[in-house]
């Protein structure tokens, strides 16, 4: 299954109200103008949406107001990753049955499987549903690095698991993943700042948080470096440097929804335990955010 979701998906942050409540108001919005700013997918209920916190009911809710609000304009992924391999497969499932255009799932986190633990978990989500499967690697989260034998082993076994999202600076690890899986399986960026070295090793594009305030610069880049032009490509990563930097000051999301509540889109609240930024942070972030 050759599958393209594009070469910037926009990781959604999930909005709250006062109260903490998702604010699907919100959430149609900032779904809308993503859609019409340049992201050419918006990943719904990942880490930057908060998922740890959110209800089964919430997630699907928000999958159904992200796909009323983009209306086809984007594809909209759903994060469908759970530590438990039943989980993961229901919410799989209940992603395919309201219309999600692919999934993302995360290398389960706290268990700390083996490979071959993760090849049986990713198995299982494969053969659940006919979506297109986008693998999630975050050691940093999960506690345990998905090798690329693991990856390359999954690509070929199951046709529906098309790309890999890679949040690790191990520019030997995309190489070897590069040169050892289908040459259509896509590799993305899961941080802003490796969007450039991984390009040039044959990453496809990124799953990004700067694209809610960037995403047209971001898209530049990567079409700058696919067409030859390297040093504009590298001109523009190092201009939105210090805010992929400064977007990753404290726990994601929160950064990012101070920078969104900045510019007045949505509202500066997430949910326990995260904390929002104290005003010495909030003054930080908004000079970089300011300067670009």
């Amino acid at each position: 299954m050759r599958y393209d979701a594009g070469e910037v998906i926009t990781a959604m942050v999930t909005p709250f109200n006062e109260k903490r409540e998702v604010d699907y108001d919100k959430v149609e919005a900032l779904a809308y103008q993503l859609a019409n700013t340049g992201s050419d997918a918006i990943l719904v209920t990942g880490t930057t949406g908060e998922a740890p916190t959110l209800t089964y009911d919430e997630e699907i809710e928000i999958l159904c107001s992200a796909k009323r609000a983009v209306n086809r304009q984007a594809k909209v992924i759903m994060g469908t990753g759970s530590n438990s391999t039943e989980t993961a497969v229901k919410t799989a499932k209940m992603a395919e049955k309201e219309g999600a255009d692919a999934i993302l799932s995360v290398v389960p986190y706290y268990n700390k499987p083996s490979q071959n633990g993760m090849i049986e978990h990713f198995s299982a989500v494969a053969e659940a549903v006919d979506l297109p499967v986008i693998l999630y690697n975050i050691p940093s989260r999960t506690g345990v690095n998905m090798s690329a034998e693991t990856v390359k082993t999954l690509a070929r076994k199951h046709e529906n698991i098309v790309a890999l999202k890679q949040s690790f600076g191990d520019m030997d690890a995309v190489t070897e993943i590069k040169s050892i899986c289908p040459h259509d399986f896509a590799i993305y960026s899961g941080d802003d700042s490796l969007t450039l070295p991984m390009l040039s090793l044959g990453a496809h594009g990124v799953i990004s948080v700067a694209s809610h305030l960037f995403s047209k610069e971001i898209k530049s880049m990567i079409r700058n470096f696919k067409t030859g032009d390297a040093q504009t490509a590298k001109n523009m990563h190092l201009k939105l440097y210090p805010i992929f930097k400064k977007l990753f000051m404290a726990p994601n999301p929160v950064p990012v929804k101070a920078a969104l509540a900045y510019r007045e889109i949505i509202d500066d609240y997430v949910r326990r335990p995260l904390v929002e930024l104290t005003a010495a942070e909030k003054a930080e972030l908004f000079f970089v955010l300011d300067s670009i």
